[in-house]
């Protein structure tokens, strides 16, 4: 018999993307699926090109409703999570809940899952009765899938990194701000006489349009487009934005270290005005010296999606940028050299799509694993 799988939060980017790729892998072929709304309650389900899904919209704050499902995995949002999650685990209900949501990540009777990683642990968590599993942090996951053979093997003594995080990680509203401050931007940079002035008045003229009090920054504060915003999420008691602590701290659940063997990791993460795909630099001491050669080996030989690209420009500029990885599942690393500061310390920069394997992607595939 087929399982009972909920869908809720599928309307927003992580929820559509994830059933664009579940339509292009003919998973819904292997589950009855029913789809809830916060918002239209009683409207037809989504109807796609190739795919009919017949009924109507359930409400998804029904409990009892939501206790006839066997599977239930979410992309509505910490709040939905928060609301609902509690009434319905104390309510008797002992279904398997997926959530792209950050809450439950931490939480000890949760799996954080990313399974070309952590494929033993999320069996084992089956086996063992564990019906709570979440999507990891995005630059979490992506970072974990190109580094993937050096945490297996246990080389990785520390890891220092720089993200440059897109516009998408923040959300649907946020891309669309930066939209808009591209547009507002062109208004000026559209008319014909702009580009017969000096470069030195153009670039004046751009600056103060971007500090104009009516410049479109209500949900980022600050201009995105030419600029960076180098802090995301809330502040932590140290000093970290809660994204740079969540680089340690996930990355080490999803391992299962013990505390004497953590893997250290900190930096600074940063918003940038990419679209939907997350950038990376890391310093990483390794734990021994090894050659990069070997290094390239066991990358390449991880999983395989991850892509050892060759340290030259032409390689780099072809490859390893936002535009180039965009709307794909590939995982590009490069840049790989010996730092000049010791054998040990090695320099690496990755890139992945933020809604693909940085969100949808691990929900999609534990969806299968419970199927």
């Amino acid at each position: 018999m087929k399982k009972k799988v909920g869908f809720i939060g599928w309307r927003g980017m992580v929820g559509s993307v994830l059933l664009k790729r579940m339509l292009e892998e003919k998973d819904f072929l292997h589950i009855k699926s029913i789809f809830f709304s916060t918002s239209q309650i009683g409207e037809k389900n989504p109807k796609f090109s190739n795919f009919l899904f017949p009924g109507f919209l359930k409400d998804a704050y029904n409990i009892e409703e939501l206790k006839k499902l066997d599977i239930i995995i979410t992309c509505q949002g910490s709040l939905y999570t928060q609301k609902v999650f509690p009434i319905l685990r104390s309510s008797g209900w002992s279904g398997y809940w997926i959530d792209a949501a950050s809450d439950l990540r931490m939480n000890k009777d949760a799996l954080i899952v990313l399974d070309p990683i952590n494929h033993m642990h999320i069996k084992n968590a089956i086996y063992n009765g564990i019906k709570t599993f979440v999507g990891g942090n995005c630059t979490v996951s992506l970072m974990m899938l190109a580094l993937g053979g050096l945490f297996r093997q246990n080389l990785i003594k520390w890891v220092s990194f720089s993200t440059y995080q897109a516009a998408s990680g923040a959300g649907s509203k946020y891309i669309k701000e930066l939209l808009e401050q591209i547009n507002f931007l062109n208004q000026y940079l559209s008319k014909k006489s702009t580009f017969s002035q000096s470069i030195l008045k153009i670039e004046k003229n751009i600056t103060s349009i971007t500090k104009n009090f009516d410049f479109p920054k209500k949900n980022f504060l600050i201009p995105l487009i030419l600029n960076l915003i180098p802090w995301i999420d809330s502040s932590m008691p140290n000093g970290q934005s809660k994204e740079e602590w969540k680089m340690e701290s996930e990355t080490n659940k999803i391992l299962s270290t013990e505390n004497n063997n953590r893997v250290l990791i900190d930096g600074t993460c940063v918003r940038v005005s990419s679209l939907r795909c997350h950038s990376q630099s890391f310093v990483i001491k390794l734990k021994k010296d090894i050659s990069l050669h070997k290094i390239e080996e066991i990358l390449s030989n991880d999983n395989k999606w991850v892509k050892v690209i060759s340290n030259d420009k032409e390689s780099t500029l072809k490859e390893l940028t936002p535009l180039s990885v965009t709307g794909t599942l590939n995982i590009p690393i490069g840049r790989l050299r010996k730092l000049n500061i010791g054998s040990k310390y090695l320099s690496a920069f990755t890139i992945g799509d933020q809604l693909l394997w940085g969100a949808a992607e691990p929900l999609r595939r534990m969806l299968k694993f419970l199927v």
